[in-house]
């Protein structure tokens, strides 16, 4: 599992800039904009990038062939763009420069995102894939829990430090990955042509689409809650900018601790299971959110939050992967991330109008319903190992 710990700086690189990303950017546009619903627009337009980039760039990959590997050209030329935009946004001069520099960030991000997470299935077999994708979201739970924190002193102390810090953290993580992965050497796979082209009518069975849809509403919650929390914390509780996007790092924390344990229970007693606790229990600790009254209260629930997420998030991805054929993992990538993305686009601009007329203590009731729409889906699949149907 060595190079699962190394290909996880990778993951670390993501995490961390969107993180970084959700929570402190909304400050920026909060200086321009009074609308709550306009601002969790702004923070979806470079989602619409993504929504069409990455289903695209994963199937791409899967065909790509070079002296460097079908998934490292597209880390080689992302991760750099990646880390210059995202060191530029804080020295926007106006909405219209911040909202360049944004898009230019996220587009460069998704050139890499789908080839990146790709690796890990490439280079994993599939019964330790559960236990890989814990190890590398514990990697990318550490980035979060250095944007929050960590993230939050620097902010405090100028706007400008945190960003700067992960853009060095980009290159160090493009560093890492690239001396230590050889794909041509570590992938089970290597060798795939243009020939294996993805077959959408093949490739998405009911299970798939069933799976794509509770995917879809999970991340409806998680991206919402999100990108508005900070804005909640202030708004709705009275905390510092720093205070609220600190106590999201509680959140991760948890994360952080369940990731590697809950991989590991997702391989011994099957990933639907854990994703379905995971998405009951998220919806409890949402609804008793609505109830906090105090930050102690606050920060409690979001750590059993954080071990409830990980439960769902850990198990999804090698479920994806599981329910297609071998020269299909960039594609399926990209639609997971399609998904996402498209979760990303719809929900902080309407919770935030929902904010708008009803005010914040409507955030984590939207959320809670949106989890249950996800468990609705999630009944309708059946676990690979209890006979999931599988494409070859």
């Amino acid at each position: 599992m060595r190079k699962t710990w190394l290909l996880g700086f990778g993951f670390f690189s993501i995490s961390i800039g969107w993180s970084l990303y959700n929570g402190f950017v909304p400050f920026f546009l909060d200086n321009y904009i009074a609308s709550t619903a306009l601002i969790g627009f702004l923070m979806t337009i470079d989602n619409y990038i993504a929504l069409f980039l990455q289903p695209y760039i994963g199937q791409k990959s899967d065909r790509t062939h070079t002296r460097f590997g079908r998934r490292m050209p597209y880390l080689l030329i992302g991760i750099p763009m990646a880390a210059l935009f995202f060191a530029l946004i804080p020295f926007h001069t106006s909405l219209l420069t911040l909202i360049v520099f944004m898009v230019c960030m996220n587009l460069s991000m998704a050139i890499f995102r789908s080839p990146t997470i790709a690796l890990m299935p490439d280079i994993t077999p599939e019964p330790m894939r559960t236990k890989a994708n814990g190890i590398i979201n514990f990697m990318g739970g550490c980035g979060a829990i250095l944007a929050f924190s960590a993230g939050s002193f620097l902010f405090h102390l100028d706007e400008s430090l945190p960003f700067l810090l992960v853009s060095a953290l980009f290159l160090f993580a493009l560093w890492v990955v690239y001396k230590n992965i050889k794909e041509d050497r570590d992938a089970m796979s290597f060798t795939v042509t243009t020939a294996h082209k993805f077959n959408y009518k093949k490739e998405l069975s009911s299970q798939t689409l069933f799976l794509l849809a509770a995917i879809f509403f999970w991340f409806i919650s998680i991206q919402g809650m999100e990108a508005l929390f900070t804005l909640y914390g202030v708004n709705e509780l009275g905390l510092s900018k720093s205070a609220s996007a600190f106590s999201l790092a509680f959140f991760s924390l948890t994360f952080v601790a369940s990731a590697i344990p809950c991989g590991l229970l997702g391989a011994k007693y099957g990933k639907k299971k854990m994703i379905v606790i995971g998405i009951i229990g998220l919806t409890i600790v949402f609804l008793l959110l609505n109830w906090v009254d105090s930050v102690f209260f606050l920060r409690t629930l979001l750590l059993i939050g954080g071990m409830f997420w990980a439960c769902i998030n850990i198990n999804a991805y090698p479920f994806i992967i599981s329910t297609g054929s071998k020269g299909s993992y960039g594609a399926r990538t990209g639609l997971y991330y399609l998904v996402s993305s498209l979760a990303a686009i719809i929900s902080p601009p309407v919770l935030g109008l929902l904010i708008d007329i009803f005010g914040f203590g409507i955030l984590f009731f939207a959320a809670a319903v949106s989890m249950l729409a996800a468990l609705a889906c999630m009944l309708k699949v059946k676990d690979r190992e209890g006979g999931m149907e599988k494409v070859q």
